[in-house]
């Protein structure tokens, strides 16, 4: 089952989602590896391990594939999840909506009810990309995110900008359970006060 109420694990998995093509396997290496790391469409899913020994957290990320085939099995992974990122591609104009749908598919399954979301706006950093404030609207995220924490956050996953803040806030949903549905954006005076006093990740 995935985390509930008030229930925190010091290990926590992670399945992250999204069309094909959004850039989820090149931001998994970059959390990973710290490197660009150029990619091919995945075929079934790629796992890594992020620990911080410090603070004696580890998030195992799932990164399954996003093609249409892929998709249909997606609730197969469901199961002992703790929480999910999906990873928009702000690039792909013409696919926004068709992910907008398929988040809101994920949402909708009872299996991950009121778990915390963190949604990426990757390829921030392309000419042309839809601005951050846009794919939000766009994805309608204060609408369909429900009773849940969630947080939204614009990114490149070549360059890595965004995504340590992107983790560290599920790093610190999963460890305080608390606030269902409230929401955190990534100008909030609520994340600047996370960011001073405590870093999560």
């Amino acid at each position: 089952m995935g985390l509930h109420g008030s229930k925190v694990h010091s290990e926590a998995r992670i399945l992250m989602l999204g069309l094909d093509g959004s850039g989820k396997s090149t931001l998994l290496y970059k959390l990973k590896y710290n490197e660009a790391v150029v990619t091919v469409p995945t075929v079934g899913f790629n796992v890594e391990m992020l620990e911080n020994k410090k603070k004696g957290f580890v998030l195992t990320l799932w990164d399954i594939g996003g093609q249409q085939q892929m998709r249909l099995h997606w609730e197969h992974y469901y199961q002992d999840t703790s929480g999910l990122v999906f990873v928009v591609d702000s690039k792909d104009k013409l696919r926004i909506t068709e992910a907008k749908q398929e988040l809101e598919k994920i949402l909708g399954n009872k299996s991950l009810k009121g778990l915390p979301l963190i949604v990426l706006a990757n390829k921030q950093d392309l000419p042309g990309a839809i601005s951050a404030r846009d794919v939000a609207e766009i994805l309608n995220l204060a609408e369909i995110c429900g009773n849940r924490q969630w947080f939204f956050q614009p990114c490149s996953a070549k360059t890595g900008a965004g995504l340590d803040e992107a983790f560290r806030m599920m790093a610190h949903f999963l460890k305080t359970a608390v606030g269902e549905g409230e929401e955190y954006l990534q100008t909030g005076r609520k994340l600047h006060k996370l960011k001073t006093q405590q870093d999560y990740w």
